[in-house]
């Protein structure tokens, strides 16, 4: 008999990606001639400043360029990164012990479950929210207290509540070590607030909890960038997470960053050393140009996204969804009568146009939509005509 092998454990507890399942499906319509109109997944279309890409050209060409680089990343690239906090967040961070590059915010979400969470360890995420919060959890071990955003609230944790659930033993605040965030919030589209930031922290600090903020969209479409760790006193229980996908038009990149105390720092650092060998230095040094991009860059890339919406607006009243004026972001969220799926799946089949069904975000995004805005007008033109065809017979 051939021997029966088993995955872990943990491996059982996750499914695939959902996007990672969508796009194959996607990629099959497409070689089966379809030509889908992909307007689920946040990958900025437009391409980094023409200087980025040549910072990069310019010293891949290098013949010392190609070897192991720092754990920590260079120091180059550590000063570009606390430059960048201060310009726009208005926040000390100090470049030698406070700032540490990573190969995609992403690995970040891993790193730090794995540094902070012991087997059993609570940790609270956010309905709806990003996927990965709850699957990196469960790689770990981590039990799962989800706290609910809704609507009404202004898609905001409602801090009574969660005071409640504990009260009623429906949750252990005592046994919770993590709290995961994201403001600008990803998918509803809601913005942070200083008021916000700093519940948040008091929070933390009461129950003895590290606030995780993972703060990719705060360039897109947003007046004021906001960081959490520009809160008196955030830095001694909170760890924040940037990007420089969203806001530099770089996620194939993988750039970035998480900015928080140095020893919670040095701490994330033992978990990521021994997962990675640093980064190719040409894209470190590449990241430095990005980082000193001025504000007639943000404007520029906000007045594209800007006509985006407006299109983004029209298709989500033409699939009957409902969509606040006061998103910021990189996507838009509304809300329909009926199932959410159904309206997705007509959409894709019929329309050839693949809209984000929001139950993927948990239990209350299942009857929101989600509508990305990195894809060409005149793509987006097309999928709002292709949509009223099919809505009108």
């Amino acid at each position: 008999m051939e021997p029966m092998i088993r995955p872990a454990k943990r491996v059982e507890s996750v499914e695939e990606y959902y996007f990672s399942v969508k796009l194959k499906e996607i990629a099959q319509m497409n070689a089966n001639g379809e030509d889908v109109i992909n307007l689920g997944i946040g990958s900025p279309d437009l391409p980094p400043a023409d200087t980025v890409i040549n910072t990069l050209s310019r010293n891949a060409a290098l013949p010392g360029s190609h070897g192991y680089q720092p754990y920590v990343g260079i120091i180059e690239l550590r000063k570009a990164f606390s430059e960048w906090y201060k310009k726009w967040y208005g926040v000390e961070l100090d470049p030698v012990n406070e700032i540490l590059p990573l190969i995609g915010s992403k690995e970040g979400i891993m790193h730090i479950s794995m540094a902070f969470l012991n087997e059993g360890d609570g940790v609270l995420v956010p309905n709806p929210g990003y996927p990965t919060y709850s699957s990196v959890s469960k790689l770990v071990g981590a039990k799962i207290y989800t706290y609910t955003l809704s609507e009404q609230n202004s898609w905001y944790p409602d801090f009574d509540a969660l005071e409640a659930a504990d009260a009623a033993g429906e949750i252990s605040l005592a046994n919770t070590k993590l709290m995961w965030c994201n403001y600008p919030n990803m998918p509803t589209g809601a913005n942070g607030s200083m008021e916000l930031f700093e519940k948040l922290v008091a929070f933390g600090k009461r129950h003895n909890i590290v606030i995780c903020h993972d703060n990719p969209y705060s360039f897109i479409l947003n007046d004021k960038p906001l960081s959490i760790l520009s809160v008196e006193g955030a830095k001694d229980i909170c760890i924040e997470l940037n990007s420089l996908s969203k806001s530099s038009n770089m996620p194939g990149w993988r750039i970035g960053m998480v900015g928080t105390n140095s020893i919670f720092l040095q701490w994330i650092l033992r978990v990521k050393s021994n997962m990675d060998s640093g980064m190719f230095r040409p894209m470190q040094l590449a990241a430095v140009e990005a980082l000193g991009a001025t504000k007639e860059w943000y404007d520029n890339m906000n007045g594209v996204y800007s006509d985006r919406r407006e299109l983004a607006f029209a298709i989500m009243k033409e699939i009957g969804a409902d969509a606040r004026e006061d998103q910021v972001g990189m996507f838009l969220w509304g809300k329909v009568d009926g199932c959410a799926k159904e309206i997705c799946d007509e959409v894709l089949y019929g329309a050839k146009v693949f809209v984000t069904p929001g139950f993927i975000f948990g239990s209350q995004g299942e009857r929101y939509v989600r509508i990305s805005l990195c894809c060409k007008e005149e793509r987006l033109k097309e999928a709002l005509e292709r949509i009223r065809a099919v809505k009108r017979g």
